[in-house]
């Protein structure tokens, strides 16, 4: 089914580490007219009506990936204005991290849609700049950059982002 990109829409997404802390999770998605090589995409989705979007993270990972979050945290807002296949979309973004358990293997694994469609998830390096592959909301790519692992797991944005980035 395709998605209605007519209206802004609120999205919940996360930063999920893996346990080396060097690489986070993120779906693989088919290549469009502006990505031909395809991209990645942090895991979450929709804010549904009546729900937080704490309450949609939560339920997007435990639908998408049969998982859990341990040590939710709230890092900010994002805003996403982009084109898809040459059609204009635009996201208001609540950016988490948390990991998952179950963690996915090191080799990856699968998340299933909300429509059943099955899409691939893998591991991307926080340094990512020789990745070719782009990362999508682009407005994450300075918060993930700015990413330093704690040694007790927790993950904390080491720069600061002005509220109008």
């Amino acid at each position: 089914m395709p998605v209605d990109r007519s209206y802004i829409r609120v999205k919940a997404m996360l930063i999920a580490p893996h346990v080396d802390d060097s690489r986070h999770l993120v779906s693989v998605n088919a290549p469009t007219s502006e990505s031909p090589r395809g991209f990645h995409r942090l895991v979450g989705g929709s804010v549904e009506l009546g729900e937080t979007h704490r309450e949609a993270i939560i339920r997007e990972v435990e639908e998408e990936l049969g998982a859990r979050i341990l040590d939710l945290t709230h890092l900010g807002m994002l805003e996403n204005i982009f084109h898809y296949n040459g059609e204009l979309g635009h996201e208001i973004v609540a950016l988490y991290s948390g990991r998952l358990e179950p963690s996915p293997s090191d080799d990856g694994g699968t998340l299933t849609e909300s429509d059943g469609s099955v899409a691939p998830v893998v591991w991307r390096p926080f340094d990512d700049a020789d990745t070719e592959v782009p990362l999508y909301p682009a407005a994450v790519i300075d918060w993930i950059r700015g990413f330093r692992n704690l040694p007790d797991g927790r993950v904390y944005k080491s720069k600061k982002i002005s509220a109008s980035e």
